[in-house]
């Protein structure tokens, strides 16, 4: 690798000049007109009355894709921009813009799944089986399913336009919410103000007072902007709640389920698992409380690292870590991971003005990704890097696939992730040269359990439950935060001694518009991709193949399709899940025994 390595990433190659870049307002200036192009071509088309008719919207759906492309190549930097510097007003602007853009094309794209929707069955399945749209057959069937349980297409479409200032506008809002948080930290430099993103890193210090000191901090400026956060999530949740009711939905994850191409019978039996195998999880929480000298953890102490005084990891050797580990299962992806550090791909600087988190986005056009994130140093980011790196070598594996064909549903984005991220600590837990070193890499692998099993189980339990009060009428803050706290003491088992009740507000993921119910996949992801580390590692060098296979027919697959004929397991049953948690169960394990002459 190069060296050294940039910790800011470089946007020019995608659009040169940044959120003045006449570059892209030029592309935006040229898709609002082949949106427009295609909107025409759409209204004026039928459905097919037989196979030959079907060859006049070959045209359509190849603008479709195209537009599809560049939808997302401009939503994508619009993005990059904004969460660079949330102080970027121009940037702003043009998340306005394409957003409008955006909603408009899913109008066009409602339109067109009414023509599929009118196409007699008959003539339909002549349709699919020709040789240009074959590979195109799952997403065209799922699109035409879709739209014969919506609204009409005018309908859906007013709806889409109405999202632009009413839905999404609520969602960025919240983000000027976020921008807005400033905490005061006093440190070895004096005293300073953080924003969100940085004050976040010290919630994981290794010294117990900064934590404590941090998180009261941190509550307190969630506290502060509570009411603006439950009117976001309120008029958010409102504006899916009745566009369900007039599509005649009455289950709130039915959306989610859908967009993610699972069914609730394999979710169910998943957290079925989950719950039994949380016994184990409540023991390993009440050893690190022992070994933190505590009688009880905090919220703020969970994610706490074992080890007072580890060290900065430096990013470059993060870096070549994470090189080297891709490298023990393929080459493949350790070539793919070097490209992203040499070719600045990644943005890192711990600076103010960047929004809190991290992310990977992925550019169709141009074949590349950007990952953003703020790194300090600690175990917890190299995870995150090795994580991110996962998503952009799942759209790296796609890249030769039809536009269509690479939309993928969150969950097995999150198993792509989070699948690169145990290749990384599962490597370093067996390479320690020590057992103190042992038991700090296990310790950061189980935090990953209790993150999958308890935090986003949390979520979830609060999502559920906000979303069938809120039908009720609106939801004032104070009784969101009870929400919350019911679901954490729940997911946890009652351990803690005491709670994040601000949670929703300071939680990006519960504010996002294009994914409902941000939080299940993520567990989802997590379990299916152990389960797969544990047929990697009963197959060997072998499995590497078998992995990007199955990556790339995750646009085209439901979960359970995948994992049948790729796998030959059968999600709706416990075994394979349970697999899963053994996998985890045995961490956890081994952490125990390590430290009983600790306790």
């Amino acid at each position: 690798m190069k060296q050294p390595l940039s910790l800011t990433w470089e946007l020019d190659s995608i659009f040169e000049g940044g959120s003045a870049s006449p570059e892209f307002e030029r592309f935006l200036s040229e898709l609002e007109g082949d949106i427009s192009r295609l909107a025409e071509k759409v209204r004026a088309a039928q459905a097919p009355a037989d196979l030959e008719s079907t060859k006049a919207l070959d045209s359509m759906i190849e603008l479709l894709q195209s537009c599809t492309a560049r939808v997302v190549q401009a939503s994508e930097f619009a993005g990059c921009l904004g969460a660079q510097n949330q102080q970027d007003k121009a940037a702003v602007r043009l998340s306005g813009t394409v957003a409008g853009l955006s909603a408009r094309f899913q109008g066009v794209s409602s339109e067109f799944e009414n023509v599929l929707r009118q196409t007699e069955d008959e003539v339909w399945r002549e349709w699919m089986a020709r040789p240009e749209i074959a590979p195109l057959t799952f997403v065209l069937s799922e699109s035409r399913d879709h739209a014969r349980e919506k609204l009409s297409p005018e309908l859906e479409s007013l709806a889409l336009e109405l999202a632009v200032d009413g839905y999404h506008g609520w969602s960025e809002h919240y983000e000027t919410i976020v921008g807005s948080i400033a905490i005061p930290c006093t440190g070895e430099d004096g005293e300073k103000v953080l924003s969100a993103g940085q004050a976040f890193n010290k919630l994981h210090d290794p010294d117990n007072n900064v934590r404590k000191d941090m998180f009261a901090k941190w509550e307190k400026a969630w506290e502060g902007v509570a009411d603006y956060a439950a009117d976001t999530l309120n008029h958010l949740a409102g504006f899916r709640l009745k566009l369900y009711e007039r599509r005649g939905w009455d289950d709130v994850l039915k959306e989610p389920l859908s967009i993610n191409r699972m069914s609730r019978e394999s979710l169910d039996v998943m957290w079925d698992v989950i719950v039994k195998s949380k016994p184990a999880l409540i023991a390993y929480l009440e050893r690190k409380a022992k070994l933190l000298g505590l009688e009880q953890l905090g919220w703020e102490d969970v994610e706490a690292p074992l080890a007072r005084s580890s060290g900065q990891i430096p990013y470059e050797r993060a870096a070549e870590e994470i090189v080297t580990q891709f490298g023990k299962f393929s080459r493949k992806l350790a070539a793919f991971a070097e490209r992203a550090f040499d070719g600045s791909w990644i943005e890192v600087e711990d600076r103010p003005g960047k929004r809190p988190g991290g992310f990977c986005v992925s550019f169709p056009l141009s074949k590349e990704s950007r990952i953003f994130m703020t790194y300090s140093g600690t175990p917890s980011n190299v995870a995150t890097l090795a994580h991110e790196l996962g998503h952009a070598y799942h759209s790296y594996v796609l890249d030769d696939q039809p536009v269509l064909n690479q939309n993928y549903a969150m969950n097995v984005a999150e198993t792509a992730s989070t699948f690169a991220e145990v290749i990384v600590s599962d490597a370093q837990v067996k390479a320690a040269k020590s057992d103190e070193e042992k038991l700090s890499l296990l310790e950061e692998k189980i935090q990953n359990s209790v993150a999958f099993f308890m935090n986003i189980h949390a979520r979830f339990l609060f999502e559920t439950r906000f979303y069938e009060k809120r039908k009720a009428g609106l939801v004032s803050a104070e009784e969101i935060s009870a929400l919350m706290v019911e679901a954490q003491k729940e997911a946890f088992g009652g351990i803690l001694s005491g709670y994040h009740p601000h949670f929703w507000a300071s939680k990006l993921h519960f504010y996002i518009t294009g994914v409902p119910f941000y939080n299940f996949p993520y567990t989802v992801g997590y379990m299916f991709s152990t389960g797969l580390y544990r047929l990697a590692l009963q197959e060997g060098s072998s499995f590497a193949d078998k992995y990007d296979a199955l990556l790339r027919d995750t646009g085209v697959m439901t979960l359970e399709n995948l994992a049948a004929k790729h796998l030959g397991v059968d999600l709706s049953q416990p075994d394979f899940w349970q697999g899963a948690a053994d996998l985890i169960l045995k961490d956890i394990s081994d952490f125990l025994d390590m430290t009983n002459h600790l306790a």
